[in-house]
């Protein structure tokens, strides 16, 4: 079943989506050469904090993973395309990051995520990363009032094929609400006019992720969480949560 949010809970949902915001922001500014990703943990779980909010992904355990996860972000560096243990490797120059961050103020759940360079690009980085952003913004235009779920899906995969990547299968975006992952399941590739009828007061959490090898195979890090490129090229992963409102889609996860 997918839940269609009041007014009211859409605005609580934006108040949580700020704090989402503000922690990536926080994040991101602290990363630098010899920043260890635990500290960006540090950094986003005292934004959290401070906002009187709770993180939705420290100590999540779903059915599939071997143990709780242990940070409140998903840290991943170059060919990790998602999931990544906030653990203590130091950020190298060079090095592409993804930050994926949850939170959860009021009931109510935010999830977003971002990918920059630290340092000096290497070639095809920044158009990756400026791709991979296209594809957020594509799923976020598809995601109207009388569309189908495959509308989304189709304008990500449009992108990311158009360019050549890859599209890890099986792993995209979802419902948001209450908790962080309701239904549906949001592929990153689709078929337009096929799925679930889009409605005003859904709300969805639309996350590309593209890998620049073109391959769409990953593997599973020892840790049983992070999921790595077959081919060890880079990935790219962006999210934001968003509304279907009367007036076209609405981002909830901006500061």
């Amino acid at each position: 079943m997918v839940e269609q949010k009041t007014e009211a809970e859409l605005a609580a949902m934006r108040e949580a989506g700020r704090v989402v915001a503000n922690a990536l922001a926080a994040a991101r500014e602290a990363a630098s050469i010899g920043v260890s990703l635990k500290e960006l943990d540090e950094v986003a779980h005292a934004v959290i904090k401070d906002a009187g909010a709770t993180s939705p992904f420290l100590n999540y355990h779903p059915q599939w993973a071997p143990t709780p996860f242990s940070g409140v972000i998903c840290a991943s560096v170059n060919d990790a395309i998602v999931h990544g243990i906030p653990g203590h490797y130091r950020l190298a120059d060079g090095d592409l990051v993804s930050i994926d961050c949850g939170a959860t103020l009021n009931g109510w759940t935010g999830d977003a995520a971002i990918s920059f360079l630290v340092g000096t690009p290497r070639p095809g980085d920044a158009e990756l990363l400026a791709t991979t952003e296209r594809g957020l913004a594509a799923g976020i235009e598809a995601a109207v009032a009388g569309g189908r779920l495959g509308d989304i899906s189709h304008a990500i995969g449009q992108v990311g094929r158009s360019a050549g990547y890859g599209i890890p299968s099986n792993f995209g975006g979802h419902g948001i609400g209450r908790e962080m992952h309701e239904d549906p399941f949001i592929a990153n590739e689709g078929r337009v006019g096929r799925g679930l009828r889009l409605q005003v007061g859904q709300a969805f959490a639309i996350e590309p992720m593209f890998i620049a090898g073109g391959v769409d195979d990953y593997t599973m890090a020892p840790d049983g969480w992070a999921l790595h490129t077959s081919d060890r090229s880079r990935a790219a992963h962006f999210e934001h949560s968003i509304a279907i409102t009367k007036d076209g889609p609405v981002i909830l996860t901006l500061p």
